[in-house]
């Protein structure tokens, strides 16, 4: 067995729901899947002495999973107030509407199109709801629309996909964009240095407890991949499908069309800096 501590970010064990931090409450989604690991991770924010609610991704359209987030939160004698995205992908975003019904709430997102209300997201705002604060950080790259919350009062932050609890995530061409994801990844790192968050709060997998050494795993499998993917071009790999054929080898064939998506942004972001 693997000590969990040696792993990137020390994450914390199994994915359960459950209490994760003093204001944070996992509620699993039943949709587990190559991609979406363990299943999606829908976070119930709130402060300890308020009855007010903020939930992060309802996740899929399944109405077992929406009504078992609205029962979790009143069996903690809570009300969901708001429902915030950290991206509109169909395991994070696609049950949000049906949600909003059940709940009576307006859904906060970055892209209109996935909003229920007039408000959207911006850099640096701070959602407030019965006491809890929340501090929204644009970390696109995974997709245009991505976001990540940060809770200063648990020094924890929520990442949807941008850094996930196992495994890396893919950036996903043409949407996401390589450069991009690197910047984010450096303003998440620069929250573990300025803000002092040290646990992850992720979409999918383990809550992480070492925010900085995820990040830095991250950064490093990047700039590895990167290199790879540069010398398979200068060994004559030229399209995306020949370079994910030699630089994913060790990967499962069925993951094969999401590292290509990979691919492309990583080819994209060498073209536009005149190294392929």
């Amino acid at each position: 067995m693997t000590d969990a501590a040696a792993l990137p970010g020390q994450p914390r064990g199994l994915v359960t729901s459950g209490p994760a931090t003093a204001r944070a409450v996992n509620v699993l989604a039943p949709n587990p899947s190559a991609m979406t690991l363990d299943g999606t991770n829908t976070w119930l924010l709130s402060e300890p002495d308020s009855d007010l609610a903020v939930v992060v991704d309802p996740g899929p359209l399944d109405e077992g999973h929406l009504r078992h987030v609205i029962d979790t939160a009143e069996q903690l004698g809570k009300r969901v107030a708001l429902t915030l995205l950290t991206h509109g992908h169909p395991d994070h975003a696609e049950g949000a509407g049906r949600f909003a019904e059940l709940t009576g709430t307006s859904v906060r997102a970055l892209d209109p199109a996935l909003r229920l209300g007039d408000e959207g997201l911006g850099e640096g705002e701070a959602v407030t709801v019965g006491g809890l604060e929340l501090r929204v950080v644009p970390t696109p790259g995974h997709t245009s629309d991505s976001l990540s919350f940060h809770l200063p009062a648990d020094r924890a932050v929520l990442t949807g996909d941008t850094i996930l609890g196992r495994g890396t995530t893919m950036v996903a061409h043409p949407d996401g964009r390589l450069g991009d994801y690197l910047d984010s990844l450096r303003r998440l790192r620069s929250l573990t240095v300025d803000d002092g968050v040290h646990t992850v709060l992720p979409g999918h997998g383990p809550v992480l407890e070492d925010a900085q050494g995820a990040v830095d795993f991250y950064l490093a499998h990047r700039a590895g991949r990167l290199a790879q993917v540069e010398a398979a071009v200068e060994a004559g790999h030229r399209t995306a499908e020949e370079v994910v054929a030699h630089v994913y080898a060790d990967v499962h064939r069925s993951l094969w069309p999401a590292a290509e998506l990979s691919v492309r942004a990583q080819l994209e972001y060498l073209r536009e800096r005149g190294r392929s």
